[in-house]
């Protein structure tokens, strides 16, 4: 029988049973030999496996963000993409520049301006199929303003359960903990946003709706009609402009004095499709909240009623369902959010993402050093009083990554064969000339 090679893993099972240290690992050991053969049973293969995880989302549009707070630069690779998607630099520039830094006074003074590049995946304007990767350089770094958090542990940042996972850590800025990161994200969600809209007409538009202990009222934004120049039409993002003002002042009270405050965003998605979502694992809430929660600093999710729906009966909460002028069946009302069962119901899906006070500020704080020795820290480096104006197009793009996957796993599995049209609708393209997909 011809030699076979097979690696061996400190703590891996042994031929005999036991496990292999570091003291049996000679070199003879590892080299080709009749004595050494891969494991008969899958189950003992499967155990040997080493996973690496963490750093890509989706299923069918699958995205993997690369880079650090203070590295060259942060970015992604897009795998999955339809092809003949017109896309530019111009079309993800866009929601970049809603997140990078420095856009006001109630946002981290660093300058950078998130320039994206396109360096792979795109023709003639026109996605080709293949992966498409989007790298934006750091310009601005400070990684002497982190020489503190070489030393010591930011309270309630990621500093110490990195060093707990992984025994190392870049101390620069949070490194891969940093927002920064999320330029990974918003990029590929611009994308994905464009995809949606070509396809099925699908809108996604976030706002803030809570900056501390100042709280949009419940229904005074129409969803129906809101609109992204609204939203856009002050710092904090929300689309009412007297909360708007009390929002911004109650930012500005605490970055003089060095604090922070967290916030809510909700966000909104109109005519999605009817469909999308995958029971039992897959339920659409699960996903969006796996996504929105993946982003630094939230806290919490809720969609539809949320945690207020506890507070009512069946008859008060249920959505009673009757047919519109068009002749689609339709509910009265939408406690549901948009989904139930785990599928859209092509009601407007709503969700909340609550946002913690940033972790670092610049007020003296007890910490614990990296050598286990108590003491006090106070943290240099420029941060966010609040990240919650930021974050809108952070969550908006993890809600178009979550959307454009489950739509292509709806067409893989729903559509490949006539629908049945007494319950299905078909995801038809936008009748208007200005987004249609060109053919080539």
């Amino acid at each position: 029988m011809a030699a076979s090679l097979s690696k061996i893993f400190l703590g891996a099972p042994t031929a005999s049973g036991g496990s292999a240290h570091l003291g049996s690992l000679h070199s003879s050991s590892i080299l080709p030999s009749q004595n050494i053969q891969l494991p008969a049973r899958r189950s003992l293969l499967r155990r040997l496996e080493i996973q690496a995880a963490g750093s890509t989302f989706g299923t069918y549009f699958r995205v993997t963000t690369f880079g650090e707070s203070h590295g060259g630069g942060v970015g992604c690779v897009i795998d999955g993409c339809p092809p003949r998607i017109p896309l530019t630099e111009a079309d993800l520039q866009v929601d970049l520049d809603r997140r990078r830094p420095g856009q006001s006074r109630i946002t981290t003074p660093r300058k950078e301006t998130d320039t994206c590049k396109i360096s792979s995946g795109v023709f003639d304007g026109l996605t080709t199929g293949a992966p498409i990767k989007i790298e934006v350089p750091n310009t601005d770094q400070r990684g002497h303003d982190y020489s503190e958090m070489a030393k010591a542990y930011r309270p309630s940042h990621a500093d110490a359960t990195y060093d707990f996972k992984y025994g190392v850590r870049s101390i620069q800025g949070g490194g891969r903990s940093s927002a920064r990161e999320t330029i990974g994200r918003v990029a590929p969600g611009g994308l994905a946003k464009k995809i949606l809209r070509l396809r099925a007409n699908t809108e996604i538009l976030a706002y803030v709706s809570q900056v501390h202990n100042v709280v949009l009222p419940e229904g005074l934004i129409d969803h129906n009609t809101l609109t992204l120049d609204q939203i856009e039409s002050n710092i904090v993002r929300c689309p009412d402009p007297e909360y708007a003002e009390k929002m911004i002042a109650a930012i500005d009270a605490v970055r003089v004095k060095g604090d922070s405050i967290g916030g809510v965003i909700t966000c909104i998605v109109r005519n999605a499709p009817r469909g999308l979502g995958s029971p039992v694992f897959d339920k659409l809430e699960a996903e969006l909240a796996k996504a929105v929660l993946s982003l630094p600093a939230t806290k919490g999710f809720e969609f539809g009623s949320g945690f207020a729906g506890t507070f009512m009966t069946g008859s008060e909460h249920n959505d009673e369902f009757h047919m519109d002028d068009s002749g689609r069946i339709r509910t009265k009302t939408n406690r549901s959010g948009g989904i139930q069962g785990g599928i859209s119901n092509g009601e407007i899906i709503n969700m909340r993402i609550a946002f913690k006070p940033t972790a670092t500020i610049s007020r003296r704080q007890n910490t614990v050093s990296r050598d286990k020795q108590e003491m006090e820290l106070i943290a240099r480096g420029r941060h966010d009083p609040c990240v919650v104006p930021r974050a809108v197009p952070m969550v908006e793009a993890m809600v178009g990554l979550v959307l454009v996957d489950q739509l292509m796993a709806q067409h893989a599995q729903c559509m490949l064969f006539p629908i049945n049209p007494e319950f299905q609708e078909p995801l038809e393209l936008s009748k208007t000339a200005d987004t249609q997909i060109p053919l080539l």
